[in-house]
């Protein structure tokens, strides 16, 4: 009877909804349920929502406490010390019997709002024991006054609450791995499931802008979300509404589904264009500003773009005059500044009342996930840029895979000074803080070298995203108490060189999380994370990622990497066919994106990146890294730029050469540095230049070191 009035209560206060029963039903009759655990509450809705009676798995110390005697009353107890190697050997035993125990793996409370240490020990009782591992996500306890968020989130006093019973599975390592490494192994396991069930259970599957509602209501109107140079500020109440304005006058002059260009720098302002172009079914197209004027012609045609949104203010400040008189001969030019005084003080008037009433008037309903948010365009590192589209998806499920791994908060404020026109600077840098809650920062370029630095100490900054390239240039002009805030520094888009990686942790004492991806993968494949981290790895495939490794010949320890996923692509835009859409698809099937990268996975599921296909000369029908003799250079010259390409040879097929800016730089002094290196390793000819071709992304321009290559 006190079970059923619980029951009835919490649904009264916390309007509790619980799903997947049937996974429930259908877990067995001996079943090990492990659970996230979000706050003090709970035990209790655990023991008066699940069916049947349960048994509770407790830390020992914490099942004495007097205020917890009377919820645990409702359930059979186990006490345990989850550190004791006694306690779990009881707590084998006791799975041996029919029953349905439940065990919180993290061993505490979550204090960052996210997934925290799982427990080896955990793991190794499903093992020794094969009983059933039924996930439980409990979701949205952690706003409550019960939770140990305080000062972190906004705690409200009865938000909704979730119980999200996931489909049960086991737990088995294979034989030969036994003792430490066996319940290391098991444990690995256990946290992956935890993980998967964190993403299983998180809401992509709706439009961006939703998504923007969504963390309205988490943190609050008045939560301020966004700053730019300008220094003015945006919380989530203005956001929302000029997206409504803006997005408005925008619907008149394009069309449904349209690839509208945007021509615009790091902004609040960009942001506000984009998400307004969203909401009315708008494809927004990021034009590349770096490139010259003919590659941005070029995706216009690509893309089928008529119409780009572009400033003034920022062609001058950019001087991009040439690159702008080149777009008006193929496209119309819209000016924000031209833009704004057709809006009305009704317009206005009536977008602050559409703001005030989104419940009224916007159904989530009408926009379909499965459509595309954006078109960005490859980087033309290694060739003619394409266009890759981006569903509403993909995007908030890579970013649902990243915050199943790492944590964050709405005390976080991000530096973002990568463009948006690239998948790194426009789906982590923008997108991510947007919807969850972070205070963004933008600034307009990442070459400021001396600038950004003193940004980040100015605006306390907590995390910040880029490439080696930037790291390495940022490091050296930095005071050492610049980043002292910073709490993550997430390095991608190119390899992050030993020399950059020491500098941060001697200089600032943080360690830089190195991925990988591509804008196919909206972007991120893999991270290393605080919790799971190997030194010279890209880190671990995020959850609900398969991939396949393609047999290369003259390559023994790795593959050519395939990958599918929630995050890959809708598919490409190329330049030989404008305007259609081609899905992914690769040897293993469709919905496949073939990266070209030959990689390494470990047993512990790390990837190391050998080097792109495209970045192997064949000499001598051996394969030779490409990377690999930049590494050579690296080790010889820490200090200097480098990069290695290929270029035919009558006698060998290819030859190396190496483009470097280290004055009097010699083969001799390569082989000097790496005293072993097989001959076939080692550049035929070294190019000494004042500085060698980037892109703005941070990534080195390999079409331009091919042309001074064959010029010299």
């Amino acid at each position: 009877m006190l079970k059923i009035c619980l029951r009835l209560l919490l649904r009264l206060l916390y309007k509790v909804e619980v799903t997947g029963l049937d996974n429930y039903k259908n877990a067995g009759k001996r079943v090990l349920i492990v659970a996230n655990h979000t706050s003090f509450l709970d035990p209790l809705l655990l023991g008066v929502f699940l069916p049947d009676d349960i048994t509770f798995a407790i830390n020992t110390h914490i099942s004495q406490r007097w205020w917890l005697k009377p919820f645990l009353g409702l359930s059979k107890v186990f006490p345990m010390d989850p550190t004791h190697p006694l306690s779990l050997k009881d707590l084998i035993h006791h799975l041996e019997n029919d029953t349905r125990t439940v065990i919180f793996p993290e061993g505490r409370i979550s204090v960052t709002g996210a997934l925290m240490k799982v427990y080896d020990g955990t793991g190794m009782v499903a093992d020794k024991t094969q009983a059933t591992i039924l996930p439980i996500r409990i979701a949205g306890a952690q706003y409550t006054h019960f939770s140990k968020l305080h000062n972190i989130v906004r705690l409200r006093l009865f938000p909704k609450i979730t119980i999200h019973i996931s489909k049960p599975t086991h737990i088995q390592a294979p034989q030969e791995i036994k003792g430490k490494e066996r319940r290391a192994y098991c444990g690995q396991l256990l946290a992956d499931i935890m993980s998967n069930m964190m993403f299983d259970t998180s809401h992509y599957k709706q439009a961006i802008f939703t998504s923007l509602l969504d963390a309205q209501k988490i943190h609050g109107g008045h939560h301020i979300i966004a700053e730019d140079t300008d220094r003015s500020t945006l919380n989530y109440n203005a956001l929302i509404t000029r997206t409504i304005i803006l997005g408005a006058a925008l619907k008149k002059i394009t069309a449904i589904h349209e690839n509208v260009g945007v021509f615009l720098p790091n902004s609040s302002k960009t942001l506000i264009t984009i998400l307004g172009l969203q909401l009315h079914h708008r494809v927004p197209a990021m034009l590349n500003y770096s490139t010259g004027s003919a590659n941005i012609v070029s995706a216009c045609h690509t893309a089928q773009i008529k119409t780009v949104l572009t400033s003034h203010r920022f062609i001058e400040l950019g001087n991009l005059q040439a690159e702008a008189e080149q777009l008006s001969q193929h496209c119309q030019l819209i000016y924000l500044e031209d833009l704004a005084p057709k809006i009305s003080r009704l317009d206005k008037l009536f977008g602050l009342l559409k703001a005030k009433t989104t419940g009224f008037w916007y159904n989530a309903k009408n926009f379909n996930a499965d459509t595309p948010a954006v078109v960005l365009f490859t980087s033309g590192s290694e060739g003619t840029p394409k266009g890759v589209v981006l569903s509403h998806a993909n995007i908030l499920g890579n970013l649902k895979q990243l915050e199943a791994c790492i944590s964050f908060n709405a005390r976080d404020i991000v530096l973002n000074f990568l463009p948006m026109f690239h998948s790194f600077g426009f789906t982590v840098g923008t997108i991510l803080p947007t919807i969850s809650g972070m205070r963004t920062f933008y600034y307009p370029s990442p070459l400021h070298f001396s600038v950004i630095p003193e940004i980040a100490y100015e605006i306390h900054a907590t995390i910040m995203f880029g490439t080696n390239t930037f790291f390495a240039a940022y490091a050296k002009k930095a005071h050492s108490y610049d980043f002292f805030n910073l709490r993550y520094v997430v390095a991608g888009a190119e390899k992050l060189q030993e020399s950059t990686r020491q500098i941060w942790a001697d200089k600032f004492g943080i360690r830089i999380l190195e991925g990988y991806g591509a804008t196919e993968t909206s972007p991120i494949t893999s991270v290393n994370t605080p919790l799971h981290h190997k030194l010279g790895t890209v880190g671990r495939f995020l959850p609900r990622m398969e991939y396949e490794l393609e047999a290369i010949d003259g390559i023994t320890d790795g593959g050519q990497l395939h990958v599918s996923g929630p995050n890959i692509m809708l598919g490409y835009i190329l330049p030989s066919n404008p305007g259609q859409l081609v899905p992914p698809e690769s040897s293993y099937g469709k919905g496949w994106h073939d990266t070209g990268d030959i990689v390494h996975v470990d047993h512990e599921g790390f990837i190391n990146i050998r080097g792109r296909s495209k970045r192997f000369a064949k000499i001598g029908g051996e394969m030779v890294s490409l990377v690999a003799v930049e590494q050579l250079a690296i080790n010889a010259w820490p200090e200097a730029h480098h990069a290695a390409v290929s270029i035919a040879d009558a006698k060998k097929g290819e030859q190396i050469i190496l483009v470097t800016t280290h004055k009097g730089a010699t083969i001799n002094d390569l082989m000097t540095a790496s005293p072993g290196v097989n001959n076939i390793c080692l550049p035929k000819k070294i190019i000494i230049v004042e500085s060698v071709p980037v892109l703005m992304t941070g990534k080195v321009n390999y079409p331009a070191v091919i042309e001074i290559a064959k010029t010299q």
